[in-house]
């Protein structure tokens, strides 16, 4: 994905971060595809040894044929559809911004964007043996506003996110602070 036709780069601004989810969090959706991928097989496997005579007839081989791909394609469908949600979820961090873009589904994507010196509070939620282990975890961050709130979901290193995330905050209020008592 070309992030220049994401975001519109001001002059000064330069990309900090490109975060995207731990990869560990697919893991649970790669194995259950594999389990149902072999779903077709295993039934194969029960309808020959119990009933083999099922099995004989010269029309109930293509409608085999046809409902395991039906059941197959809807699979890959699935497969592909949550690779997508997991994938183009993307959080940009620059040193002047922080852009959400989100893939609710396979048609559907929100962007938002958040003025680093707006950041009111940086929080960092890690919840459960594995994401303790593995070092994911979720980074919300808050604005005084009540509509602005972005959560970064299962990032790696959440912690040195957010104590970048605030570092960046202070130079960017410095900077804009900087620029007010110009303009004044």
């Amino acid at each position: 994905m070309n992030l220049g036709e994401l975001i519109k780069q001001k002059s000064y601004e330069h990309i900090v971060y490109e975060i995207r989810r731990h990869p560990v969090t697919f893991i649970p959706i790669a194995f259950l595809f594999l389990v149902l991928m072999l779903v077709p097989l295993f039934l194969y496997f029960v309808i020959s040894t119990i009933f083999p005579e099922l099995l004989d007839g010269p029309r109930v081989y293509p409608i085999l044929i046809l409902l395991t791909s039906a059941y197959m394609l809807t699979m890959y469908l699935l497969f592909f559809v949550r690779f997508i949600d997991y994938y183009l979820d993307l959080w940009i961090v620059t040193n002047d911004r922080i852009i959400d873009v989100e893939q609710h589904n396979l048609f559907s994507r929100s962007i938002t964007e958040l003025d680093l010196f707006r950041i009111q509070d940086v929080t960092v939620d890690i919840h459960g043996m594995f994401p303790m282990l593995l070092n994911y975890g979720d980074v919300s961050v808050k604005t005084a506003s009540s509509n602005t709130h972005i959560v970064f979901y299962a990032v790696a290193r959440p912690n040195k996110i957010r104590e970048d995330l605030i570092k960046l905050s202070e130079e960017d209020r410095k900077y804009h602070m900087g620029q007010i008592e110009d303009d004044l």
